[in-house]
Parts: C-alpha cells; sequence; structure tokens
C-alpha cells in the first residue's frame, strides 16, 4: 500500500492541533490565497477560511467571506446562508440571523448540511422548539423520499439525532423517530445516555460555575460541528481510477512498487481506510487522482513525479481544494471505487 493516506492539513496524525486564535487566523490567510489559486475550488476553500476565521474571534471578516460567496453564483447557497447565519447569532446580529433561518426554512432544502447548522444554532441559543422543529423538517424531506428498502442515509442520521437530543431537552416521549434515531445511531453509548438532561449533575458538582462551563464546553462542540462541515478531510486517501492508473505507470514505471496492481491498490484503500477507523480517527476522504492533474502538480511543486513522496503531498492538495468524497458511503450508494456497485456489494463487503 503506497503511503498516500494523509492528514489533509499536511500535519503529522499524531501532532497536537494547534487551536490558538492566531494559528487560525494565518490558516485563513492561507487558504485565502489558495482561493486565489483555484478559482474553480475557491468556494469549498473560502468556506475552509471562514470557519478559521469564526475559530480565530473575526466574526465580521467570516460573514465578510460568507457575503462575498453568497454575492456569486454559489453551488450551496442555503448551506452559506445557514453558516453566515450561525455566525451572525454569535456576535450579536440576532434579528438577522433568524431573519436568514427563515428564509432556509422556507426553502426546505434537500440537503441535510442547512438543517443541521440552523437546528443546532437554534439549539444552542435555546431555542428549543425552533430547533425541534427544524431537525424534524429536515429529515421529513430527506426521509420521505426514500424508497422500500433503501438504508436511511447518514445525512438523515445526524438530523434524527438532532431531534432525539432537543426532544430529551424539552421532555418530550420517545416516537417511532426517536427510536428510529437509536436504530441509526453509529455509536456504541445509546442516544438516550447522550442526550439525558441529566448527564450534567451526574457529572458530581453541585457549583454553579462549574456547570456553566460544562454546558459552555457542549455548546463549543456544537460550535466546532458546524465549522467542521466547511473543512476538508482530516485524512485523504488517494484513488486512481485503472484508466488513470495505467497512464502512470506508463510513464513512470517506477510507481509499480507502489502501485503493483490497479485492484491491490483499490483493495489497499479500503483496508487502509477500516484500520485507520479501527483505531479511532474520524472523518475520511478519498481524492480521485488524475494523470495531467498529477503532472501539474508535480511541475508546480519542481518535483520528479515518480517521486512517491509526492502523492501524499497531492492527495493533500486534493482535499484542500475540496475534492474529498466521504467514506465510508452509504451501504446501497454507488461504491467509491467507480465500479456503479452498491458498495455493500463492492469494497463494502464484510471480510469473510
Amino acid at each position: 500500500m503506497p503511503s498516500d493516506t494523509t492528514p489533509a492539513d499536511g500535519n503529522a496524525e499524531t501532532a497536537p492541533a494547534d487551536t490558538t486564535a492566531a494559528h487560525h487566523a494565518s490558516e485563513a490567510q492561507r487558504l485565502e490565497r489558495i482561493a486565489v489559486q483555484y478559482p474553480a475550488d475557491s468556494e469549498q476553500v473560502l468556506l475552509q477560511a471562514a470557519a478559521h476565521r469564526e475559530l480565530a474571534g473575526e466574526r465580521p471578516r467570516a460573514s465578510a467571506i460568507y457575503d462575498r460567496l453568497l454575492a456569486g453564483a454559489p453551488e450551496n447557497p442555503l448551506l452559506i446562508k445557514a453558516l453566515k447565519a450561525s455566525n451572525l447569532w454569535e456576535y450579536g446580529h440576532e434579528a438577522e440571523a433568524r431573519a436568514v433561518i427563515d428564509g432556509i426554512r422556507a426553502a426546505a432544502p434537500r440537503d441535510a448540511a442547512p438543517w443541521e447548522i440552523i437546528g443546532e444554532t437554534l439549539e444552542s441559543h435555546d431555542e428549543l422548539q425552533a430547533a425541534h422543529d427544524c431537525f424534524t423538517a429536515g429529515a421529513t424531506l430527506l426521509i420521505e423520499s426514500l424508497t422500500d428498502g433503501d438504508d436511511v442515509p447518514y445525512e438523515a442520521g445526524l438530523l434524527l439525532a438532532g431531534r432525539h437530543r432537543v426532544r430529551r431537552l424539552l421532555g418530550n416521549p420517545h416516537d417511532e423517530w426517536d427510536a428510529l434515531a437509536d436504530t441509526v445511531h453509529p455509536g456504541d453509548i445509546p442516544l438516550d445516555e447522550l442526550h439525558d438532561p441529566k448527564r450534567l449533575w451526574a457529572l458530581g458538582s453541585d457549583n454553579p460555575a462549574e456547570l456553566r462551563a460544562e454546558i459552555a464546553r457542549l455548546r463549543a462542540e456544537l460550535g466546532e460541528r458546524r465549522a467542521a462541515l466547511s473543512r476538508p478531510f482530516p485524512v485523504a486517501v488517494l484513488h486512481w481510477p485503472e484508466a488513470e492508473l495505467a497512464e502512470l505507470l506508463a510513464a513512470y514505471p517506477a510507481l509499480t512498487s507502489e502501485y503493483p496492481s490497479h485492484a491491490q491498490h483499490l483493495a489497499g484503500i479500503e483496508t487502509s481506510l477500516r484500520d485507520l477507523a479501527s483505531s479511532g480517527i474520524q472523518h475520511f476522504g478519498i481524492v480521485t487522482a488524475t494523470f495531467p492533474s498529477y503532472e501539474a502538480f508535480a511541475a508546480a511543486e519542481q518535483t520528479a513525479p515518480e517521486t512517491p513522496a509526492l502523492l501524499p503531498e497531492y492527495a493533500t492538495s486534493l482535499a484542500a481544494r475540496g475534492r474529498a468524497k466521504p467514506w465510508p458511503p452509504r451501504r446501497n450508494a454507488e461504491c467509491w471505487c467507480g465500479s456503479k456497485t452498491p458498495y455493500k456489494d463492492c469494497h463494502g463487503k464484510t471480510p469473510a
């Protein structure tokens, strides 16, 4: 298996993350420069930059990025509006944020991300019934479009989990969708335990200051999850389609040691990702390579294309430009390898 698995930020997987405001401001500046270099990928890159501006405490500058994107013809305008609403509310523009949220709800997107962001925004500001209604509306749109036998999409499961959480906070009894949320929840800890409102009191502290600190921590986690939606995947794995790999090896036979065969390459990707997942690492992406793109990258880096160490750098470059697709796919979705076969019947098969 070639060493083409890499954290998307280019750092070693074991390196502690620098979460200082200065680091996030610097990263935002770097991403804004990348957006200029790669205009075709500027929307994804600028969303990452805006997330770092928020984490740096530079919320007006983050809003300026969202406005810049919305002034163009963005691919995901409702996602951008949801992120903007969350950011606006955090620095005192509640009325404007509410207006943006109302517009998103009226648009009824069939993408889970805007619903999750506005639901968590309302939840984090104690608007629990409104959050419940957002999670419910979004989940309804995604689930009612399924046909018999379809798995509940991962994205719909996130909305169901959010709905379950606010229903527990509201003291509502379980309904059939709460049961469905438990069924599709991937974690080992049941949702009832995760979302138990008494959890805070179970910490063993009767100090109000400590309790407020715990509430702040939980709200910070929600903010980090919203910001993560617009960042590259922490780990990106390079996938060469068969024709592209053949062209690569014909031009640079030295790389045959990295890729003995296309079948081994594909099997190695799945094995590598499963091993990473079992080690506790989360959030993976697969980036698809092309021979012309790789040669152009090598030229830009002034490095010989047959250099094996260039492969993970190329993967990082693609991921930073928003080219990563999430792994694993849904069981009934097409496999990531391009076979047009459902993942569950292709590389998603459980090993014998």
